[in-house]
C-alpha cells in the first residue's frame, strides 16, 4: 500500500467524526422530530457508593439515590414499561474520597463505572448516559481542577474531564455528556474518544448552554456537589447572557458535539429556540432540572395545578421549542401517562 493510503489520526478533523450521533437505534430515532413519547425521556439516576444505599431525597420527590446493589430491582419495572435511557451522576460518600483533582470520578471501583457494569449486564438495550463532571468528586465541589487563586485551570480540567469521558466509555457508556462548561472540554473528549477508537461509537451529549442560577437546589443535595467556597458564575452562563449562549453553542457545534443540552429548560426556551437554529443538524435536548421539577410538585401538591396536566403542558413546551429528547425526573410518570 501506499503511504497516502494510511489515515494520520492526528489530521483527523473533530467535526468530521459523526457516526457516534447515529451508531444506536435510539440514537437514529433521536435525529427525527416527533410528538412526546417515551423513547425521547432520559432518567436521571444517582448512584452513590455505598452499595445497598436506597435514601429518598426530600427536596426532590419521588426521587432516591441508589447503590449499585439496588439499582436493577428499582429499573426492571421502569424498563418493562418502556425506559429507553438513563444519565447516571455518581454520588461519593465515603470519608476522604474526594481530592482537588476529581480522582474518584473514573475510579474503576466508583459508583459510575460500577453503575455502567451493572445496567449493561442486566439491561443489555438500556441506553446509558454519563454525566462528567468533577463538582460530585472534588474537595473544593468545583466542576475542574483550581488554579492557586481559586479560579478554574482550563487547560487541566479539560484534560481530567477528557480522560473520564474515554473512561466512562472505555466502561460501556454509549454516552458522555460534560457539564462543567468550561471552554475547549468537547475538542478535548472528542479527540481523546478518536484516539481511543471509541468516537465511532459514543455520543457526545454538550450541556452547551447551562446557566448559572437559582434552579439547582435539590441536584446539589442528592449529589451532595455545592462547592465549599464561592460559585460557579465564571464558568456557567449568566442568566441574562443570550449572546454568551449563542457562541457557547457554536464553539461546542464547532469543536465536534454530537448533541447538545439547554439547562435548565422552562425559564430558556427562547435559548432552546436558537439553539434548533443554530445546532439544526443536531438533537437539542431540554434538562427540566431539579428546581423546576420540586416546583411543579409544590404548586400541585397547593392545588394550583394538577401535576399530569402541567408536566405535559412544560414537556410539550420543549419540543415546540425544538427540544427532541428530554432529561427529567418525571419519566417514570410518563411511562404511564404515555400508555393512557
Amino acid at each position: 500500500m501506499h503511504k497516502a493510503e494510511f489515515l494520520d489520526i492526528d489530521q483527523t478533523e473533530i467535526s468530521s467524526v459523526l457516526a457516534g450521533g447515529y451508531n444506536h437505534p435510539l440514537l437514529r430515532e433521536w435525529q427525527s422530530e416527533r410528538q412526546l413519547s417515551k423513547n425521547m425521556l432520559i432518567f436521571p439516576l444517582f448512584i452513590s457508593d455505598n452499595p445497598d444505599e436506597s435514601t429518598p431525597i426530600e427536596s426532590l420527590p419521588n426521587i432516591k439515590r441508589f447503590g449499585v446493589n439496588k439499582l436493577s430491582e428499582y429499573l426492571k419495572p421502569l424498563v418493562a414499561k418502556g425506559l429507553k435511557s438513563v444519565i447516571l451522576f455518581g454520588v461519593p460518600l465515603k470519608a476522604g474520597i474526594k481530592d482537588e483533582f476529581g480522582t474518584a470520578a473514573d475510579d474503576p471501583e466508583g459508583p459510575v463505572i460500577q453503575g455502567i457494569k451493572v445496567l449493561r449486564e442486566n439491561f443489555p438495550d438500556l441506553y446509558i448516559a454519563c454525566d462528567v463532571c468533577l463538582c460530585e468528586y472534588t474537595s473544593h465541589g468545583h466542576c475542574g481542577v483550581l488554579l492557586p487563586d481559586g479560579t478554574i485551570d482550563r487547560e487541566r480540567s479539560v484534560a481530567r474531564i477528557a480522560a473520564v469521558a474515554v473512561n466512562y466509555a472505555k466502561a460501556g457508556a454509549n454516552c458522555v455528556a460534560p457539564s462543567d462548561m468550561i471552554d475547549g472540554r468537547i475538542k478535548e473528549i472528542k479527540r481523546g474518544l478518536i484516539n481511543a477508537k471509541l468516537a465511532h461509537k459514543t455520543f457526545v451529549l454538550s450541556y452547551s448552554a447551562k446557566f448559572s442560577g437559582n434552579l439547582y437546589g435539590p441536584f446539589r443535595d442528592a449529589a451532595c456537589s455545592s462547592p465549599s467556597a464561592g460559585d460557579r458564575k465564571c464558568y456557567q452562563l449568566p442568566p441574562a447572557g443570550r449572546g454568551l449562549a449563542r457562541r457557547a453553542l457554536k464553539r461546542d457545534l464547532n469543536e465536534g458535539a454530537d448533541g447538545i443540552i439547554i439547562k435548565p429548560s422552562t425559564f430558556y426556551l427562547d435559548i432552546m429556540r436558537e439553539a434548533s437554529d443554530i445546532c439544526a443538524d443536531l438533537p437539542i435536548c431540554a434538562y427540566h432540572v431539579s428546581g423546576e421539577y420540586a416546583m411543579l410538585h409544590a404548586a400541585a401538591e397547593k392545588g394550583i395545578v394538577d401535576l399530569k396536566t402541567i408536566a405535559f403542558e412544560s414537556h410539550q413546551g420543549f419540543l415546540r421549542a425544538g427540544a427532541r429528547l428530554i432529561i427529567t425526573y418525571f419519566a417514570p410518570e410518563f411511562l404511564e401517562w404515555l400508555d393512557n
